[in-house]
């Protein structure tokens, strides 16, 4: 396949990630990252790994102290379930970003209701290859899942480059068990199935980070069921 029709298939892919995050899919994903009891089992479990991981990121961060002279990036922010946390927490600055405009939105409201301070966080609807900028700390959680493994790899680049000290990034890992599960699960069309899902070989991401002078600093695999997601930490090399 050529350079042209691979750019092709990745907007393609990324127009209907946005027009689904924008429709039916902010309904449900709103819902899920909510305290709504209008969920099924799945979405529940989905929403208590989600927060797992959430959890971890949040407890890594204030462990490493200083909190209140870093900047972040927070890369697809979603409804705001990292960015609302770390602003409560008194972070200097954050840049919450999400390619659904809906899920922008949704956060700003958010944020507005819990009352925390607006001046200290802005808003951005973009695709994770738009964003610039230099940050203290980039975390993109659960996002790499709309990306094949070498887009995937492309986008920790990416990142690295926004990144002066630290990244932290989830994904859902490469195992024969999700394989298998993802191969059955292409026998079951359907309207929930609305944007393919892609799994990641943690070696391809773990050495793009150390070729941009990134170190893996501590790792957790966070599971409920129908939810699996390999967290990450990097740090900056100090020579770099």
């Amino acid at each position: 396949m050529d350079s042209n029709s691979e750019n092709q298939i990745k907007q393609a892919e990324k127009e209907d990630v946005a027009r689904y995050f924008n429709g039916t899919g902010f309904d449900r994903w709103n819902r899920i990252y909510s305290d709504s009891d209008d969920v099924n089992k799945v979405q529940r479990n989905i929403r208590i790994g989600h927060q797992k991981t959430v959890d971890d990121v949040l407890l890594w961060i204030k462990d490493a102290g200083g909190l209140e002279q870093m900047s972040f990036c927070d890369a697809g922010c979603g409804v705001g379930s990292l960015s609302l946390p770390l602003l409560s927490l008194g972070a200097s600055s954050i840049a919450a970003s999400d390619i659904s405009q809906s899920m922008v939105e949704e956060t700003k409201k958010r944020a507005q209701l819990a009352g925390l301070d607006m001046q200290r966080i802005t808003f951005s609807t973009s695709d994770l290859e738009s964003l610039r900028g230099s940050f203290h700390t980039v975390v993109c959680l659960d996002v790499f899942i709309h990306y094949p493994q070498k887009a995937a790899e492309e986008m920790v680049q990416h990142l690295c480059d926004l990144t002066k000290e630290r990244l932290i990034v989830s994904f859902a890992p490469y195992t024969p068990l999700l394989a298998l599960l993802k191969t059955i699960g292409q026998f079951f069309p359907g309207p929930s199935k609305t944007t393919r899902a892609y799994i990641l070989r943690e070696s391809g991401i773990v050495n793009v980070a150390k070729k941009n002078g990134f170190s893996l600093i501590q790792r957790k695999l966070n599971q409920a069921p129908f939810y699996f997601s390999q967290l990450i930490e990097f740090r900056k090399d100090l020579k770099n």
